[in-house]
């Protein structure tokens, strides 16, 4: 009876929270301060910067990647639900053409939380692009009815909720 009960509630209105952990060490920044004004005023997705200390980019929450760019810059994920993230790691790393990323995961592959998908030359990004400043993006708001944005956050990948939201 109880379990019949709870989906009638879940019929009526999902309020269910969902979590997006940090996909790499460092510490969150409002993506309004992000050096790139596509990132800056959100015509990408909304979501939270973190400026990146660490040389490993995680799975944000369980996903298939959906793509990953030919440069290894950026890669994306389709959740269960529906919603799509990009993680975006550093600024103007486009234009290092892949020199100092390595990919770890394929295309299409079912990820988990934490799962490795990326790891970078620190050193030679930071010496050869703009800042590894790292945008984590919702690209489909339109699904989105409520996001909060942790800022200020010290993060740990695969771990540090950095972002909350809710579906319509």
């Amino acid at each position: 009876m109880l379990k019949g009960m709870i989906n009638i509630f879940n019929f009526f209105g999902n309020k269910q929270s969902f979590n997006l952990v940090s996909p790499v060490k460092g510490k969150t920044i409002d993506l309004s301060d992000t050096p790139d004004e596509v990132f800056a005023e959100r015509m990408a997705g909304d979501g939270v910067a973190i400026d990146a200390i660490g040389d490993t980019f995680v799975s944000p929450c369980d996903g298939i990647i959906s793509m990953i760019f030919r440069t290894n810059h950026a890669f994306g994920i389709k959740l269960e639900n529906g919603v799509e993230i990009l993680v975006h790691i550093g600024i103007d790393t486009v234009q290092l053409n892949g020199e100092g990323f390595t990919r770890i995961c394929k295309e299409n592959t079912k990820v988990k939380q934490g799962a490795p998908i990326i790891k970078i030359d620190r050193d030679l990004v930071l010496k050869k692009a703009k800042s590894l400043i790292t945008p984590v993006l919702i690209t489909n708001m339109d699904l989105i009815k409520n996001l909060n944005a942790k800022i200020g956050e010290d993060c740990i990948e695969g771990e540090t909720v950095i972002i909350t939201y809710k579906k319509k």
